[in-house]
């Protein structure tokens, strides 16, 4: 479960916001904060599966290393990469040198491509598993994450389980799990209440949860 701890700011926030300076920045700003943008949206789901079996903080400093390597994470130019590419990056000391999770990325990133054919935009199809509201209990995996890790598994994409699935909701915006006594729950409420859901501009088979 999430707790809160104080910082030396005065701000009370998740405690593992506070956990090292790395945190704090990415716990006020971004964690949580609603994510419509496709190549973003693409990011945040690889680093995730960049993340399976090792710590969060380990992919977070080494964040800029990976934008270089896979073009900022534009789907459209990672999907082009090949082989070569992949031996590139086993060389590459700024990113984790995994080769199954080099080759999920690129995978992935031609997954897709076949997700905007179908939904118009990845931000349509991520948003549309986002869980009515409800008071919740904090959890590693939900119906929601479930469904979503799925349904990426039979559009063909890799790394991406219910518990990383629900990890990227979290970091999207998709749900608010901030602590309720953390600073920034209300302002991520606050941002989830005004913004707007993409939604699908091509014609696909319901998802069913």
């Amino acid at each position: 479960m999430i707790g809160v701890v104080t910082g030396r700011d005065g701000l009370v926030r998740c405690d593992w916001g506070s956990a090292k300076p790395d945190y704090v920045d990415y716990h006020d700003a971004e964690w949580g904060v609603p994510v419509d943008d496709d190549d973003r949206l693409f990011e945040k789901l690889c680093l995730e599966g960049f993340q399976s079996g090792l710590s969060w903080y380990t992919i977070l400093v080494r964040r800029d290393h990976f934008r270089r390597a896979f073009f900022d994470f534009d789907y459209s130019r990672v999907a082009t990469m090949g082989p070569g590419d992949v031996e590139r990056l086993l060389a590459d000391p700024g990113i984790i040198r995994h080769r199954g999770k080099i080759e999920s990325t690129i995978n992935n990133a031609r997954r897709s491509l076949d997700v905007v054919d179908r939904y118009g935009s990845l931000g349509a199809f991520f948003w549309s598993f986002e869980p009515h509201p409800t008071d919740r209990v904090v959890a590693a995996v939900t119906p929601e994450s479930t469904a979503l890790a799925r349904e990426l598994k039979k559009l063909g994409f890799s790394f991406v389980g219910p518990t990383t699935a629900y990890a990227f909701m979290q970091a999207m915006g998709i749900v608010n799990d901030h602590h309720q006594q953390c600073f920034a729950h209300p302002l991520v409420a606050a941002a989830r209440d005004s913004f707007e859901r993409p939604r699908p501009q091509a014609s696909g088979d319901p998802v069913e949860l």
